[in-house]
C-alpha cells in the first residue's frame, strides 16, 4: 500500500467534491418559491383539498369536477404531489393528512382562509415589493390614500373573509397559549382584536372554568357571535364593541392581544400597551403573541418576511424581537415580562400588573 506523503493533501474524493462545490440550488429554490406558492394557492381557490376530503378521484375526475384544460390538469395535480400536499395512488388522487385537516374547508382546523386572503389580496400587493422599500408606503388597498382596515372592514364579504384567515394564522398559536398559559390562576380574560374568535373559543373549550370575550370594531360582531355560538359557548364567552384606539379595553384578570401590534408604529405599539396596562386590575396578566423574530435576527425567517408584509400593508406597522416587547411592556408597567415559544413562528410575552 503506497503511503502518502505527510506534507501532501490526498485530492478529495468525487462525492466530497459535489458536497462542497458551489450550487445555485438554494438560491433557485427561493427565487422561483412563488412558483410553488401560487400553486398551493390555486388550489385552495378551487377548493381542490375539500372535494378530495369527499374522496379520492383520478385526473379525469378531478378536472371534470374542477373545470381544469386538459392540457395542464396533470402537471398541475402531480406538482402538488410533488410538493407533498396531495398523494398518489394508481393515478389516484389524495390529500395528505395535513392537507385533509388544515385545507378542508369542512373541517374546524382549516386555514385556508388566510391562504385565500393570501391569493386575493397579498400575491398581486407583493409583486410592488421593491417599490415599498424605496418608498416605505403600503401598496395595497391604502397606496390610494385610504386605510387597509377601513377598506376591508366596510365590505362584509371581504371582512368575513379577513376573519376567517385571522383565524388560520392564529389557530396553532392559540390552541398552545390554551395549554402553556396557568389558566388555573385566573377567571376571566378578554382577546383585544379578537377577529372571529379563534383564541377565545380555544381557551373557553380546554378550560369550563373561565368565562371571557373578545373586544374588536363593531362590524366583527356578527362574525364573532356566529362562530362562537357553533362551538356552543355564547353562555361563556360574549363580544365587546369597540375602537382600541378610542375606547377603553374591557377589564378581565387577563388581556390577550395576539397578531396586533405588529400592525402598528411604535409610539401606536406603547400606547396599546399603556392602555392594556391601565385596564388591568393589580396582579392582572397581559399575554401578547406575534410571530417574533428571534433576537440575532437571524433564524426566524417567517417574522422576518412577515414584517415586510406589515411594510406591504401598512403605514408603520413593523414586527419586533422578544427583547423588544419585553423592553416595551416593561415601560408600560408591567413586571415579571418573559417571552415563551409557541409553536412554529409564533412566541408570546407574558407580564404580570
Amino acid at each position: 500500500m503506497t503511503r502518502t506523503p505527510d506534507n501532501e493533501q490526498q485530492a478529495p474524493r468525487a462525492d466530497q467534491v459535489a458536497d462542497t462545490a458551489p450550487s445555485p440550488e438554494h438560491i433557485l429554490q427561493v427565487a422561483m418559491g412563488f412558483w410553488a406558492s401560487k400553486t398551493l394557492l390555486s388550489a385552495v381557490e378551487l377548493q381542490l383539498f375539500t372535494h378530495l376530503a369527499r374522496g379520492p378521484q383520478d385526473a379525469q375526475q378531478l378536472a371534470t369536477a374542477l373545470e381544469l384544460h386538459p392540457r395542464s390538469a396533470l402537471d398541475f395535480l402531480d406538482a402538488l404531489v410533488a410538493l407533498k400536499v396531495l398523494d398518489r395512488v394508481d393515478g389516484v388522487y389524495s390529500n395528505t393528512r395535513d392537507a385533509d385537516i388544515f385545507l378542508d374547508q369542512a373541517k374546524p382546523a382549516y386555514v385556508g382562509g388566510l391562504l385565500e386572503m393570501a391569493n386575493s389580496r397579498l400575491y398581486p400587493f407583493w409583486g410592488s415589493l421593491t417599490e415599498a422599500l424605496r418608498t416605505g408606503e403600503p401598496q395595497n388597498e391604502a397606496k390610494q390614500g385610504g386605510n387597509v382596515f377601513e377598506a376591508i372592514y366596510r365590505d362584509e364579504a371581504r371582512l368575513r373573509t379577513f376573519l376567517h384567515a385571522m383565524s388560520g394564522v392564529s389557530l396553532g398559536a392559540a390552541r398552545a397559549i390554551a395549554q402553556q398559559f396557568p389558566w388555573q390562576n385566573y377567571r376571566t380574560f378578554v382577546d383585544i382584536g379578537a377577529a372571529q374568535g379563534a383564541l377565545p373559543v380555544q381557551i373557553a373549550l380546554a378550560h369550563p372554568h373561565l368565562t371571557g370575550g373578545g373586544f374588536d370594531l363593531p362590524p366583527v360582531g356578527p362574525v364573532f357571535e356566529e362562530y362562537v355560538a357553533s362551538q356552543g359557548l355564547q353562555e361563556r364567552l360574549r363580544f365587546h364593541p369597540g375602537n382600541f384606539f378610542d375606547d377603553p379595553c374591557p377589564t378581565a384578570d387577563v388581556l390577550v392581544m395576539g397578531h396586533i401590534l405588529h400592525n402598528w408604529d411604535l409610539d401606536q405599539k406603547r400606547a396599546l400597551l399603556r392602555k392594556c396596562h391601565d385596564a388591568l386590575p393589580d396582579g392582572g396578566c397581559l399575554i401578547v403573541y406575534d410571530a417574533m423574530i428571534d433576537d440575532e435576527r437571524r433564524h426566524n425567517a417567517f417574522g422576518l418576511l412577515m414584517s415586510l408584509n406589515m411594510l406591504i400593508e401598512t403605514r408603520g406597522g413593523f414586527d419586533y424581537t422578544g427583547a423588544q416587547c419585553i423592553d416595551w411592556m416593561r415601560e408600560a408597567g408591567f413586571r415579571d415580562v418573559r417571552v415563551e415559544r409557541l409553536v412554529g413562528p409564533d412566541s408570546m410575552a407574558i407580564g404580570i400588573k
